[in-house]
């Protein structure tokens, strides 16, 4: 149990942690495999492992609504394919800085009190802080740009699809989410190939690391750290 808030913020901050390194860990694993079958194992390997860690036997699905699982599921698929379609062609900076578009555009929409405004002005100046301005006055690859601002777009309904009742815990719905967001990817994998060098030795290795630090990890430690904070 973690005894205080300063605990729950130390763990997510290694929670961001994990999930920028997991995208240094997918440019490398591109260089191997097709952006779509990196995309398709990395959410088939962490609904497994978010799986085993939450028990997803022990759901009732007769409760489940499914509309809001199928709508969060495909709102996750969209925003991890297309944000790894944008790390093929951009640098992990730039697309983290223009696929965090989507989710400021929700904290603006939602913004009412004067404080939310002055919380958002600082993530946006934060951001500009980060936004490695040398590589963006070279030639950028708009198709680049536009899988980065169409993953924040994704993002967006990800946060949106996420408040919707499911009928389940939240631990669940992210379960059955990613299930659902690897189910609509792995189509696309299967077209892109090289789905049975995953299973090889060490790619394997490659592809559970990345889906422990992309998922698993980072949302364990937000589960944990979310038991200790206050909603403000």
């Amino acid at each position: 149990m973690l005894k205080t808030p300063l605990h729950a913020l130390l763990l997510l901050m290694i929670a961001m942690l994990c999930v920028q390194g997991s995208g240094s860990l997918a440019k490398i694993l591109f260089q191997s495999f097709p952006v779509l079958t990196v995309s398709a194992m990395r959410l088939f390997f962490g609904a497994l492992i978010l799986a085993v860690i939450f028990k997803i036997w022990t759901i009732n699905f007769k409760v489940v609504r499914w509309k809001a699982i199928l709508s969060y599921g495909f709102a996750l698929a969209g925003m991890n394919a297309l944000f790894y379609l944008s790390l093929e062609r951009l640098p992990l900076g730039l697309a983290v800085a223009f696929e965090f578009i989507g989710p400021l555009s929700v904290a603006l929409f939602h913004a009412r009190q004067r404080y939310d405004f002055i919380w958002v002005g600082c993530a946006i100046l934060g951001l500009v802080l980060l936004f490695p301005l040398q590589q963006a006055q070279q030639h950028l690859d708009l198709v680049g740009v536009f899988f980065a601002v169409a993953a924040g777009a994704c993002w967006a309904l990800y946060i949106i699809a996420g408040q919707k009742p499911s009928g389940i815990s939240g631990n669940h719905t992210v379960c059955l989410g990613m299930s659902i967001g690897m189910l609509c990817l792995l189509p696309f994998a299967l077209a892109a190939g090289a789905i049975d060098r995953v299973f090889e030795l060490p790619n394997l290795y490659y592809f559970i690391g990345l889906a422990i630090l992309a998922s698993a990890l980072p949302f364990t430690l937000e589960m944990i750290a979310l038991r200790s904070l206050t909603p403000l």
